[in-house]
């Protein structure tokens, strides 16, 4: 048994869902979402309350259950309160700064990289070394993340590069007499 799956998704107020064959779309105060789950599991919406059963008690089924489940949820959390991601910068030079709809970063390269943002997501840079990533959608909101960060990635011995806020890099000694 799925302890995931097992768990009814609520729709709060001011959220309404409708179910299409296998698809559901989740409508909000930040605009409507869409996901289709697979055949081996069944959608169902009563009451304001989204429940997922597996169809059938195959391994597929059951691991379908609970991602199913988690996809909902994450598509009445995008279109209520949305999902946020926070970069910092640290390193002597590196800035970031937004020109339209381009993130602008000098990270000690060359050259200055310019990263196009995609549609679906908001980039700001409140500060010259911290970046706020927002967006319904949180597989997009955490891939745009880390493509931003993988231009230059935290390094052990001084900490520079791009991490996540909540991010701990593990330091290293440097040489020793």
């Amino acid at each position: 048994m799925s302890r995931i799956g097992k768990r009814p998704v609520e729709l709060p107020s001011g959220v309404s869902a409708s179910v299409s064959g296998q698809t559901i779309e989740v409508k909000g105060p930040k605009g409507a979402r869409n996901f289709t789950a697979t055949d081996d599991v069944a959608l169902a919406v009563n009451d304001n309350v989204v429940t997922v059963t597996p169809r059938g008690s195959s391994k597929r089924a059951r691991q379908q259950w609970g991602m199913s489940r988690t996809m909902i949820q994450n598509l009445v959390t995008g279109v209520t309160a949305g999902f946020k991601k926070e970069l910092e910068i640290n390193g002597v030079g590196y800035r970031a700064q937004m020109q339209g709809n381009t993130l602008k970063l000098s990270l000690g390269l060359s050259h200055e990289v310019n990263f196009e943002v995609p549609a679906g997501v908001t980039v700001t840079a409140p500060k010259q070394t911290q970046i706020v990533i927002e967006g319904q959608d949180e597989q997009l909101v955490g891939q745009v993340a880390a493509n931003i960060r993988e231009w230059r990635k935290p390094e052990p011995y001084k900490g520079k590069g791009i991490k996540y806020k909540d991010e701990y890099i593990f330091r290293k000694d440097g040489k020793k007499k």
